[in-house]
């Protein structure tokens, strides 16, 4: 039997952000969270959004269960016509019994408020709500529901907004910002968010790249050592958690 394909969701002019949000979540819940320990898409994270945005139209042909990172293409490209919604990436860093797993989520602003969508295999660490008045508020509800796995969030990396432009050659800005969070405390961590959701707000931040050139930016950006920068995203969410 032919497995149901599910619809697209649609905007309609009757329907509020959060409804939309909703659709756009129900939709992907119905892909379904790949368990199957294959990558059915393969995403480079330094492709221009125009070519991630192919992917994201391939994945809407073939409904096959997708993974984290594979959600927040999907996700960038279903809220593209929405110019109030800004979108930008939030990727973590945790430690669980001895392994670290990295998970990446789409940050939502809009109206005031944040919120997010994505994949997990649980249920608390993908969408969360359009009711966060601050972004530090959704990072904090991130790393509580982490702690009920008993994971501690060690860096948590925020992007920038990603354009709204689907054939924008640009590459999407994955971590703009990278807060080595279980070095800081909460005041601090707070203050740090505060300051750069205010600077997204004011659209004044540049992409790293922008200013320094692309060979470089894993020496200087990423925390992690460079072994693992090597391995694909292929694990990025098989080891999203455990």
């Amino acid at each position: 039997v032919q497995p149901s394909v599910p619809p697209v969701p649609n905007y309609k002019l009757s329907m509020s952000i959060p409804e939309w949000l909703q659709a756009i979540q129900t939709y992907m819940k119905m892909l379904q969270y790949n368990h199957t320990g294959t990558q059915f898409f393969e995403i480079r994270k330094s492709r221009p959004l125009s070519g991630l945005m192919e992917t994201a139209r391939e994945m809407t042909r073939e409904s096959l269960p997708i993974k984290c990172l594979e959600a927040v293409i999907l996700g960038i490209y279903l809220t593209n016509g929405q110019p109030s919604v800004e979108r930008f990436p939030i990727s973590f860093k945790t430690h669980f019994s001895g392994n670290y797993f990295h998970h990446v989520v789409l940050g939502i602003y809009c109206n005031g408020r944040y919120g997010s969508l994505g994949m997990s295999r649980r249920s608390d660490l993908m969408d969360k709500p359009l009711m966060y008045r601050t972004l530090s508020d959704l990072i904090f509800e991130f790393e509580d529901s982490y702690k009920k796995y008993l994971h501690s969030v060690k860096k948590v990396k925020i992007g920038l907004y990603v354009p709204h432009e689907p054939h924008s050659f640009q590459p999407i800005e994955w971590k703009q910002l990278v807060l080595n969070v279980s070095k800081m405390m909460r005041t601090e961590v707070r203050k740090e968010l505060e300051k750069f959701a205010r600077d997204m707000r004011m659209k004044i931040l540049k992409p790293s790249s922008a200013h320094s050139p692309m060979k470089e930016r894993p020496r200087g950006k990423s925390l992690s050592p460079r072994r693992r920068q090597g391995s694909p995203q292929r694990r990025a969410c098989r080891r999203d958690k455990s």
